[in-house]
């Protein structure tokens, strides 16, 4: 019974010896197409055609001999290793790299990839691995079939990126094509592919780069903290955007990385801009021209990138994709329907009274959400003296859909 394998990278660039010596004596080869067919893959060895990984490595423990398997790139990078090392498989997995498809593909295009994000795009995973490339400025997409730069360009709809497409990496059919996001569903993309997105307004590298990998070196801004003052802003901040309020609402957001945060009523762009601060994907809406040339000013403070959408709610919200957790800032009744609608995670708003708070919370439970208030009031004390400088009393509301879990 087989209890160890060995894993090989390909690239595409000669076999190392180690590799070579691996598969010479192997009684057991497991890889795509173009792997068995290479000519060092002993004619008289069982070939296996990977498609399910948890099946191959099922006849591998089960194989008496010697097994490699034959994996695009560093298998250890979202490759075979990690399932072929699960316990329940037994396996004692010896690795031989390659150059990864990322790493290859940002050589081919001469860019760094320190500050990149990577993710994988599969059909369940796409809409996520779209929201990153709406929050992040240099992301490189694994792609998969039905989930490869013509999904990435027509859900990045209105959003303007250029697409650096590298196609069979590392075989003689390799090709590397770069243009806009409008323009890639407009061909068709041989698989295996890895795309890098870049664009936007958000931070970039400095020529020295950062001290962290995947993230921008600017990231997070100068100022410490969450939920930052009115003055760090520029502008002058209403009582639905006040600190305590913000803080409370990006609380229970909880936007994280791959979720999509519609804003609604955003006014000042606050919220809006700390929420991308989280790595989540925003596109904020007002009905005020003024609104959202704070809204960008905002994100251009806080070095992030978001969509910004003038227009009326709940009207403009139908051409919107769909979203994760919703912000209201404003907009009635009929804006919370029309959002619960859309079925997010979460929903927060704020009521200025308690009426208002039960007709909210009403909305939201006929809509199938579990509904949950707070009232928050804040005093703010002038340190100097210790008098009272403000105060806000407001309603928290917020409904959490019952699947979505906490």
């Amino acid at each position: 019974m087989a209890d160890r394998v060995t894993v090989i990278g390909w690239d595409g660039s000669p076999l190392t010896a180690a590799a070579k010596s691996a598969l010479s004596a192997a009684t057991l080869v497991a890889g795509a197409a173009h792997h068995l067919a290479l000519p060092e893959v002993p004619p008289g060895a069982e070939r296996i055609r990977l498609g399910s990984i948890d099946l191959a490595a099922r006849r591998i423990a089960g194989h008496r001999g010697s097994a490699v398997v034959l994996a695009d790139g560093d298998p250890g990078f979202f490759g075979v290793v990690r399932t072929l090392r699960a316990p329940e498989h037994g396996l004692e997995v010896e690795v031989v790299p390659a150059v990864s498809a990322v790493a290859g593909a940002f050589a081919r295009a001469g860019m760094a990839w320190d500050d990149a994000q990577v993710v994988v795009a599969h059909r369940r995973t796409l809409r996520r691995a779209v929201n990153v490339c709406r929050a992040h400025t240099k992301v490189a997409v694994l792609t998969s079939p039905g989930a490869g730069p013509a999904e990435l360009a027509l859900l990045l709809d209105g959003i303007h990126r250029t697409f650096v497409i590298c196609e069979e990496l590392g075989t003689e059919r390799e090709q590397v094509t770069v243009l806009t996001s409008d323009k890639a569903a407009d061909h068709v993309w041989r698989d295996p592919n890895v795309v890098i997105v870049i664009g936007g307004v958000g931070t970039t590298a400095s020529a020295g780069g950062g001290w962290i990998a995947g993230r921008d070196p600017g990231y997070p801004p100068a100022v410490r903290g969450w939920a930052l003052p009115s003055e760090e802003y520029g502008v002058e901040l209403d009582e639905g955007e006040s600190t305590w309020l913000r803080a409370a609402q990006l609380a229970r957001l909880g936007a994280r990385t791959g979720d999509l945060v519609w804003d609604i009523g955003c006014g000042s762009g606050a919220l809006a801009a700390e929420a991308a601060r989280f790595g989540a994907a925003v596109i904020a809406v007002d009905a005020e021209p003024g609104a959202c040339a704070s809204t960008a000013a905002a994100a251009r403070r806080a070095g992030v990138q978001l969509q910004v959408v003038e227009g009326r709610a709940p009207h403009v919200l139908e051409r919107l994709p769909e979203p994760d957790v919703v912000r209201i800032g404003g907009g009635g009744l009929d804006v919370v329907t029309a959002c619960a609608d859309r079925r997010p995670e979460r929903i927060v708003t704020h009521a200025a009274t308690r009426d208002e708070a039960e007709a909210v919370g009403t909305a939201l439970a006929a809509g199938g959400y579990e509904v949950e208030c707070a009232l928050l009031q804040s005093v703010g004390l002038d340190t100097g003296d210790w008098s009272e400088r403000e105060r806000s009393v407001v309603f928290l509301v917020s409904g959490q859909r019952p699947e979505s879990g906490p």
